[in-house]
């Protein structure tokens, strides 16, 4: 079943069993998918699974931020609520790569490429990014990389 489709059933069954909470995340959700099919201009058609899979990782960092946010300004209800839709929204995301699988990844990549010092970052960043997809946050892979090569 299509992302797109299982976020359509999943926001019915959450309405039928009076779940309001996962329902208007997940409503969000599909706002932001419909936002980012109008914007491409594929509206009819829709996206792939990995580009809604990339829009759900942009909302998770979003709320990721916010939580980072509301704890350093002493607001832990805030906080709570954000981490609380993270957590509904990551049920729709692979599961994540550990930092040390991503470092394994990064090692074997600069391995094949050859690649030395910074000047090779952006290049690995790319191979590493296509090789892991949406598994692993892209800020870890570049912390990596640069790690790595320097």
């Amino acid at each position: 079943m299509a992302l797109r489709d299982r976020l359509q059933d999943d926001i019915k069954a959450a309405l039928l069993s009076g779940n309001r909470f996962e329902a208007n995340v997940l409503s969000g959700l599909k706002a932001a998918f419909l936002n980012e099919e109008v914007a491409l201009g594929k509206r009819d058609e829709g996206l792939s699974d990995d580009e809604y899979e990339k829009i759900i990782a942009g909302e998770v960092k979003k709320r990721a931020e916010s939580i980072k946010l509301y704890e350093e300004n002493g607001r832990p209800e805030l906080a709570e609520n954000e981490k609380n839709e993270s957590a509904v929204l990551e049920k729709y995301l692979p599961k994540q790569l550990s930092e040390t699988e991503v470092a394994d990844i990064v090692t074997q990549t600069i391995n094949e490429m050859g690649a030395t010092g910074m000047q090779s970052m952006g290049m690995v960043i790319k191979a590493v990014k296509a090789k892991v997809g949406n598994t692993a946050d892209g800020a870890i892979v570049a912390r990596i990389v640069k790690d790595k090569l320097q």
